[in-house]
């Protein structure tokens, strides 16, 4: 484990395990790298560099009190941060859940030279359509004025489809809960309202990026069935993966097939 120093002196906890092509995971919105856990063991094994974080406002990293310190550039650039410590200037994979997928699409639209592929999971390209803009926004809001309210352990307890995975009494599941729940919730509420909510969307610029992509959702994961579908279509090398029986956290609910596509994936990129 190690602290990150960002551009903007914000302290961000990383760390980095293995050797071989670097493969960077981001969380989703509210959660943290401990929900990653569960791909560290085999994707060593398989003889990858994987490489966790947390965003500024999440898990272990600084949590600035002045909302100036969160918007999407400066995730973008934290990111970068992070793959300079770690990566050597190697050029990495990016694996990105939900909002960490997002982001992912985000940075390799600005610096195609340092992401080598995509694995994007449960994750969508943001809204164009203004209406949708607008609900997405005041989903987050809800959120934020909910973590501010009650805090993440209730939090966790009502979002658990979403956050650990429909089966909160595995291991892993309550690893990542623990973790989630030992957050600052109004830090995190800054980054939904400053970050997440605000985001821009990326869809027309995907077919821009050139690197091969694993795209792949869970079959009872129903929001994010469509946006999958766009974004695997859009981008020019793109494979997707529709796993059975999986809903919004598939890398918990299911890890053992999570990990082998994973795996098979990324030995393709050899």
């Amino acid at each position: 484990m190690a602290t990150v120093i960002t551009n903007d002196g914000a302290l961000l906890y990383a760390e980095t395990h293995g050797d071989g092509i670097p493969v960077i995971f981001s969380c989703a919105y509210c959660t943290t790298h401990e929900n990653w856990r569960s791909q560290v063991e085999d994707l060593v094994a398989a003889g990858f560099q994987i490489i966790l974080w947390d965003y500024r406002g999440h898990g272990k990293s600084a949590t600035p009190d002045d909302i100036a310190a969160y918007s999407m550039k400066k995730i973008l650039d934290d990111l970068r941060c992070v793959l300079d410590w770690a990566a050597n200037g190697r050029s990495a994979v990016l694996a990105g859940h939900s909002f960490g997928g997002y982001a992912s699409l985000h940075f390799a639209v600005k610096h195609p030279e340092r992401v080598r592929a995509l694995i994007l999971i449960g994750s969508g390209p943001g809204f164009k359509n203004p209406k949708a803009a607008k609900d997405w926004m005041a989903q987050v809001e809800r959120t934020a004025a909910f973590l501010e309210k009650k805090g993440f352990k209730d939090f966790v307890r009502k979002a658990a489809t979403t956050t650990i995975g429909r089966q909160p009494d595995l291991p892993a599941a309550q690893r990542a809960a623990e973790a989630i729940i030992a957050q600052d919730p109004f830090a995190v509420a800054r980054f939904g309202r400053q970050v997440a909510g605000l985001a821009p969307p990326v869809i027309d610029e995907l077919s821009e990026i050139s690197c091969p992509a694993l795209v792949m959702v869970g079959e009872e994961d129903t929001p994010y069935l469509r946006a999958s579908e766009v974004i695997a279509a859009k981008l020019p090398r793109a494979q997707k993966i529709i796993l059975p029986g999986a809903a919004h956290i598939p890398n918990i609910e299911a890890t053992d097939s999570f990990n082998k596509l994973v795996i098979h994936f990324l030995n393709t990129l050899d």
